[in-house]
């Protein structure tokens, strides 16, 4: 059993190594191979055993894992963490590349809600994936990634801009986000240059390269800090921090050896922008696996009924601690506490999935855990956010609570959180499974 700061320091090495979501998949991919985990092939056939290991990519950025328990799911249901691989920040156009005044610059398309000030004045780069087509003439794509610093939004000088510190910095979407990549020479054109970068970083022809999904991401590494280095920052916290917590929860401990329940790991894409794709929470992705199972073990239309009435959904997201330089932003009696133990997140309007009878499940969860809990509601005066949560509960007719770790600048390319809640969040989700 790792130790706190082991845990978070594998998290941020898991979120150091994935920087986009195709990127997720494939440090998730490495990560449960050795463990007995089989790939299926969603246009294949399934054979499925009791006690097997199993996971499904659908279009490299969604991943569901499950083991099949000893009890029958009819009976016993699923067991079903859910979470996200997205973040908010900057994609990168289809005709990307710009010169002016022979600068070279990339635009961008704003992805879900960033702060946007936070990407000033940072070590940016690229990653995702491009589409080609390779040297025997069939269509494929490929992972790319560039790990060196190769884009910067440099601020404008204050001299320039005398009211930044009274105003805030604001930036017009369309005009004042591009990119700086490069310096060109008088005969280079830019989208060239640029498509020319993605070809020797990938080792294809420039011209075969047909298209691409291409996140911008902060080249520095995750950090603990505080003076007893109880906190840690890094990109990407909002929510790979609770993708990271449930694929603990179900790879350590012995839970993976013989399990009572039926037991599954949903990680969506495109959850920052309303999750309505077909590898997104709304999809059909997580419907199809649940029912491909019960299909398996010849479970008819009234037994699978049964498995869904029967199961249970925690959906995993980061929430909002309180910040003492801003107390005005938080309902007095709902303040969450960085270090104190997660977060049951609650909305009568269903922005969170959390009612009554699953939030007293969750408290016995914590309770048998020997994990502190805290108690959310979002200020009545302010928009509320929402998760994955009520879109899974409604499309799949199951209980769910929303839950997740307190943190600090939720949405900024640096983010913040506690170093002992990540533990906490780990043990609350094995004693789920168990």
């Amino acid at each position: 059993m790792r130790n706190k700061q082991e845990q978070v320091q594998d998290l941020l090495a898991f979120i150091d190594t994935s920087p986009s979501p195709w990127h997720v998949i494939e440090t998730i991919e490495a990560a449960i191979k050795p463990l007995g985990f089989i790939k299926l092939d969603e246009t294949a056939k399934w054979l499925l055993r009791t006690s097997g290991r199993y996971y499904v990519v659908r279009d490299d950025s969604s991943v569901v894992l499950f083991v099949v328990g000893k009890k029958p799911v009819a009976d016993a249901g699923f067991r079903i963490i859910g979470a996200h691989t997205d973040s908010p920040g900057f994609r990168i156009r289809p005709n990307a590349a710009t010169t002016n005044h022979g600068f070279a610059r990339l635009s961008v398309e704003i992805y879900g809600g960033p702060i946007l000030a936070t990407f000033t004045d940072r070590d940016l780069s690229l990653a995702g994936r491009i589409s080609h087509i390779d040297q025997q003439g069939n269509l494929t794509h490929q992972l790319i990634r560039f790990d060196q610093s190769l884009l910067r939004l440099p601020n404008l000088a204050i001299h320039m801009n005398r009211g930044v510190n009274e105003e805030g910095l604001k930036l017009h979407k369309q005009n004042e986000l591009p990119l700086l990549l490069t310096q060109l020479a008088e005969d280079q054109l830019p989208q060239s240059f640029f498509k020319s970068l993605l070809a020797q970083k990938t080792g294809t022809d420039a011209n075969q390269i047909l298209s691409w999904d291409l996140s911008v991401y902060d080249t520095q590494k995750g950090a603990f800090w505080g003076a007893n280095q109880e906190f840690y920052a890094n990109s990407q916290i909002d929510n790979l921090a609770s993708c990271h917590a449930a694929l603990q929860a179900l790879l350590d401990g012995g839970i993976l050896e013989n399990p009572e329940n039926t037991l599954v790991c949903a990680l969506f894409d495109h959850e920052e922008i309303g999750s309505e794709s077909h590898i997104g929470a709304a999809g059909s992705f997580l419907p199809d696996v649940l029912q491909r199972i019960c299909s398996t073990f010849s479970m008819d239309r009234e037994d699978t009924a049964r498995a869904f009435a029967n199961s249970f959904l925690i959906s995993a997201d980061m929430a909002h601690a309180y910040h003492p330089n801003f107390p005005s932003a938080y309902d007095a009696d709902h303040k969450v506490l960085v270090n104190q133990g997660p977060v049951i997140k609650s909305n009568s309007n269903r922005r969170y999935s959390s009612e009554s009878i699953s939030v007293a499940c969750l408290i016995q969860y914590c309770e048998n855990a020997n994990v502190p809990y805290q108690r959310y509601s979002h200020r009545s005066d302010l928009p509320c956010g929402s998760t994955i949560g009520p879109i899974v509960s409604a499309k799949l007719g199951i209980r769910s609570v929303d839950i997740g770790c307190p943190m600090w600048a939720m949405h900024s390319v640096r983010e913040s959180a506690g170093v002992q809640d990540h533990e906490y969040m780990i043990k609350v989700m094995k004693q789920f499974f168990q």
